[in-house]
């Protein structure tokens, strides 16, 4: 037996250096590819998302940056912007044409369309609505031989082991009818999800207040009963209750009323709160058992845009195919010069969508996703993003070498300005950073804020920062935007800056010590108390090892007043459970631009917006009785002088008060191949999916050619590998001839 095991042991001695060669010749192989073999030529946009799925694709709902990924590609507002055209220029989506208000005063006179606003009491918009359009398809319309809806009484146990809307045997689709414009408007009154433009849209929209009032009492009476917590609801069906503003005269006619006058309804109709919804889909979403597997208008979007979601991993992936009951609207023909040199009306009057699929995979670090766009597996690095080229611009400002490699894969990120802003806010409500419930302890606090506002500096985080740098802001109104005062010797902060020479200057650390102990906190510490000044500070994403420098940075602005920060970083769906339940102190955000008017920024401060309050976008819960004054007078009016001249009362007003440290307005840089033809970046327009082409043959080549193994490793290796087998031969010879006290036999 010992003789077998010894010569057992001798052959794996031997093999032992082979088997491990043949694993690396099996390595040989492979490559660091994330796709599947054969998808660089497939006609498939691969792109990332930023740390988990988005939270809402119910248009109602979804009022966040990552959403738009999929809401804008999927649903049709009446609406949209022309692709190319700049200013952006508003083009009919689903609706035959942009259509002008008629106005009525009191007596129900019809006025003149240049009527100022306080004579108008009234104004119709009658919207004609595209014949022809269908919904995707969908099991919400699936009927039966006898017309009947196939899924829209299923019984507790019937979803079986359904997670997707694609395991239904069944599909069906039907015309897009003006109905579904007023469904989704009634919708807006719901008390089943959050509702971020209630509180705007009631204020406008003829009896909508009223109407929430009307759905909020019918939908306790639905759930009387049931329990609080189940995530089953009785179907909630807005066809029941009519609304005075929202109406369908005609089966393709869209009647919308508004109390008095307001130019910016008409860029609402742009964004998908406006999309239409079918009340099919409410219907088949609301039976028993389908939330608990997913099964909801937030993961399954129903549209009749050019993409329809086929796969939701959440947290993982979510996948968009084309949409085979989408009409195929032409690629726009106008365009400047520039856009016409740049090949960006080579498609003009094609049918569009180009691409067949997109999918978008959940990246949590920064390292790898941006890995994978350099080596070609990310065609666009993020789909929805148009800050992503500013990193790759600064790698290459810093390295010769990165710069010549970047421009040999054909890398062009183009930087421009566009009209979003990052800040850093405060809740109004809390009563240390907030308005105090005192006229003494209010004007301790603001000037709290405003020393806070001095301390953080925001051209020292651009030249830190250079990756995310942008331009010092002074206001919340970026430039682009009418009213802008940004960049001119009027629109200097005076609480946080000067001008010097004609350019701004960051007030001295030394005047916001100052207002420290005038807010009664000398050196960080209660005056009254000597108890340190500590302050939560809340970030809509995890503090990730490319996140932290940065969070670092805001705590050590704090820190320059002797201002202890707690940081509470969390995922963005945490932070926004937080910020509506009003339990946040300082906090960072980002607003991207939704259409191009001063009250699209100025209502993110507006009273009867408030986040914790009535769950609107104003997440600082800010209230100044003369500036929500000011903002309802603003809403009616046209651009010009008087505009002007309230806008700039409106923006003194809120750099007095500091809600927020205005932060910066970011420089735009888009991260996408040379491969994707017809970009054309712009924070405004989301809907881009359906204009992108794809030359999946230049990317399959330029994939292959970046992603080349590197084989002298492995034939070093190999060469090592021999050189053990050869060794390891004539160790085995040398004991064969050994006797049994060692000596080597001849």
């Amino acid at each position: 037996m010992v003789g077998v095991f010894t010569a057992l042991r001798r052959v794996r001695a031997l093999w032992a250096p082979a088997m491990g060669l043949a694993a690396l010749l099996g390595l040989a192989g492979c490559d660091n590819s994330p796709w599947v073999h054969g998808e660089a030529s497939r006609n498939v946009i691969h792109s990332a998302m930023i740390e988990n799925t988005p939270r809402h694709l119910d248009p109602t709902a979804s009022y966040w940056s990552n959403d738009t990924l999929v809401t804008y590609q999927v649903y049709e507002p009446p609406y949209g912007y022309h692709y190319l055209k700049r200013p952006f220029e508003l083009v009919p989506k689903s609706a035959e044409q942009v259509v002008k208000p008629r106005y009525y005063d009191k007596s129900g006179k019809e006025l003149d369309e240049e009527a100022p606003g306080e004579q108008v009491a009234e104004s119709v918009y009658d919207v004609p609505i595209r014949k022809g359009i269908l919904f995707q398809p969908h099991p919400a319309f699936a009927k039966d031989e006898r017309g009947n809806y196939r899924y829209h009484a299923m019984k507790p146990g019937d979803i079986g082991e359904r997670r997707s809307v694609m395991d239904f045997e069944h599909t069906g689709t039907r015309e897009l009818v003006a109905e579904d414009f007023v469904y989704a408007l009634k919708r807006h009154a719901t008390t089943r999800i959050t509702t971020p433009i209630f509180g705007i849209f009631s204020e406008y929209v003829i009896g909508l207040k009223e109407y929430g009032d009307l759905v909020k009492a019918e939908d306790k009476k639905l759930r009387a009963g049931t329990d609080p917590a189940s995530l089953d609801k009785p179907f909630l069906d807005f066809r029941r209750w009519p609304l005075a503003g929202a109406t369908a005269p005609e089966k393709h006619l869209l009647r919308i009323r508004l109390h008095g006058k307001y130019p910016q309804w008409k860029y609402w109709m742009q964004m998908t709160f406006t999309a239409p919804i079918p009340w099919e889909a409410d219907a088949f979403y609301a039976q028993p058992g389908m939330a608990a597997r997913g099964l909801t208008l937030d993961m399954w979007p129903v549209g009749t845009g050019p993409f329809m979601v086929t796969e939701y991993v959440k947290d993982r992936r979510i996948t968009m195919q084309r949409n085979p009951n989408y009409r195929g609207v032409p690629y726009p023909c106008e365009g400047s010069d520039e856009d016409k040199a740049k090949g960006l009306l080579a498609d003009c009057g094609k049918p569009t969508p180009f691409i067949d699929t997109i999918i978008a995979t959940v990246e949590r670090e920064a390292t790898p996703q941006k890995n994978k766009f350099r080596d070609g597996y990310y065609d666009l690095e993020v789909f929805e993003r148009t800050d992503t080229g500013k990193a790759y611009l600064v790698e290459m400002d810093d390295s010769d070498e990165v710069r010549a490699d970047y421009t040999a894969k054909g890398f062009d990120f183009g930087q421009y300005s566009d009209v979003n802003s990052y800040i850093i806010g405060f809740n109004m409500i809390d009563p240390v950073i907030g308005y105090g419930d005192t006229p003494q302890l209010r004007e301790r606090n603001r000037k709290l804020r405003q020393a806070i506002s001095i301390a953080i500096d925001w051209e020292e985080y651009s030249k830190i920062f250079p990756k995310k740098a942008g331009v010092t802001a002074m206001s919340p109104l970026p430039q682009g935007i009418p009213g802008s005062r940004e960049g001119q010797p009027e629109g200097v902060n005076p609480v946080t800056h000067k001008l010097v020479d004609g350019q701004y200057q960051r007030r001295t650390i030394e005047d916001a010590k100052k207002l420290m102990v005038e807010a009664g906190y000398p050196d960080g510490r209660e005056a009254s108390s000597g108890k340190p000044l500590v302050i939560n500070y809340d970030y809509y994403a995890p503090a990730t090892p490319e996140r932290k420098p940065e969070i670092d940075w805001v705590v050590k602005q704090f820190a320059k007043l002797g201002i202890q920060l707690e940081v509470r970083a969390t995922d963005n769906n945490q932070f926004q459970d937080k910020v509506r339940k009003g339990k946040h102190q300082v906090f960072w955000l980002g607003w991207n631009a939704d259409y191009p008017d001063a009250e699209n920024f100025l209502f993110l401060l507006y009273g009867p917006n408030s986040k914790s309050v009535s769950d609107g976008e104003n997440t600082s819960n800010y209230q100044n009785a003369e500036y929500d004054k000011l903002f309802a007078q603003l809403k009616t009016m046209d651009d010009g002088p008087a505009k002007q001249a309230l806008i700039d009362r409106m923006v003194r007003i809120l750099q007095e008060d500091a809600p927020w440290s205005f932060g910066f307005y970011p420089y735009a840089s888009a991260a996408v191949h040379g491969w994707i033809k017809n970009s054309k970046p712009a924070i405004l327009i989301r809907d881009h999916g359906r204009y992108l082409r794809l030359d999946a043959a230049q990317r399959a080549e330029a994939v292959a050619r970046w992603n080349r193994p590197v084989w002298w490793p492995l034939l070093l290796l190999l060469l090592v590998a021999a050189g053990g087998v050869v060794v390891a031969r004539r160790a085995l010879r040398k004991r064969e001839r050994m006797n049994a006290r060692g000596e080597v036999l001849a």
